[in-house]
């Protein structure tokens, strides 16, 4: 096989594009150090100028407003979006900041049978609620300042009034949901049944398909993930990596993932795209995210 007979792939979405990548990655795996060297050396000088390109280019467009609005509009594209973020243009948004920090405190919070959500974002300040064990604990005020508090203004150092506000949480809307992820927002529809509970392996992952949309389930004790299942890198599908201490290791190029906050350890400025997940009896639902 070579070069000109792998270029025959319908590239109509970003799979088929990272699907010719692939390819061509497999052939260079078998060159000899120095061809391989040289393809490297190639792939980052080409990088190189198009990032620099398009980052003068998104610069001349901020510049106007109707400009503006096309680019943010273009970024929905899952191409223009994978491409920007590859290049590190575009950058995670408040909301995923702020959720990313919380994640770091979860597991904490898991140990003692409780969790925090999000209640609101409103720059420079956000509420948050202790919820499950959590909430009411004589305890919780110093959770909040050393693990919450901390954890957010560490990662958004925009936001200076962190708040802890009190109540059942009236997230889910309804009295028998007894888990909702942090990336709902208090969303009360759009919710779709997915699978029973019990088809999400503990520390596992389970693939689905939503809407056309390929989606993973993680499930580590009682708390549970959804992701798009697309590895940041290439796009490529995850469900089939090795699971491991809640890390997921895509099969294709080793990229690691935390499912629980979907974080890239293996490169931290991108991260899986996150769906609001929550259980309401034995059934999980999803709300897909835009």
């Amino acid at each position: 096989m070579n070069a000109v007979d792998i270029i025959a792939t319908k590239r109509d979405d970003l799979a088929g594009y990272a699907g010719d990548i692939e390819r061509l990655e497999a052939i260079f795996s078998t060159w000899n150090a120095t061809q391989r060297g040289a393809v490297e050396t190639y792939r980052r000088a080409i990088e190189d100028l198009n990032g620099e390109a398009l980052r003068r280019l998104v610069r001349m467009l901020k510049q106007e407003p109707a400009a503006l609005a096309a680019m943010k509009q273009a970024a929905t594209d899952e191409i223009v979006y994978a491409v920007l973020r590859r290049h590190n243009i575009l950058k995670p948004s408040l909301s995923e900041r702020i959720e990313s920090a919380l994640e770091g405190v979860r597991p904490m919070l898991a140990a003692h049978g409780g969790d925090v959500e999000l209640v609101s974002v409103r720059p420079p300040a956000i509420e948050v609620r202790f919820v499950g064990s959590c909430d009411g604990c004589p305890a919780s005020s110093m959770t909040f300042h050393a693990g919450v508090k901390k954890a957010v203004a560490e990662a958004c150092p925009e936001i200076t009034d962190i708040l802890q506000v009190k109540g059942v949480s009236h997230a889910a809307g309804a009295g028998n949901v007894h888990f909702v992820s942090p990336f709902a927002h208090g969303a009360a529809d759009g919710w779709r049944f997915v699978c029973g509970i019990e088809e999400i392996p503990q520390g596992g992952v389970n693939a689905v398909v939503i809407d056309g949309r390929n989606v993973i389930l993680s499930r580590q004790d009682a708390v549970l993930s959804c992701f798009e299942n697309a590895c940041a890198h290439l796009g490529l599908a995850l469900d089939g990596g090795e699971i491991a201490h809640g890390v997921i290791t895509c099969p294709y190029h080793g990229f690691q993932y935390d499912l629980l906050s979907g974080e890239c350890l293996t490169a931290p400025e991108v991260a899986l795209q996150p769906h609001a997940v929550r259980v309401v009896g034995n059934c999980v639902e999803v709300r897909l995210s835009s």
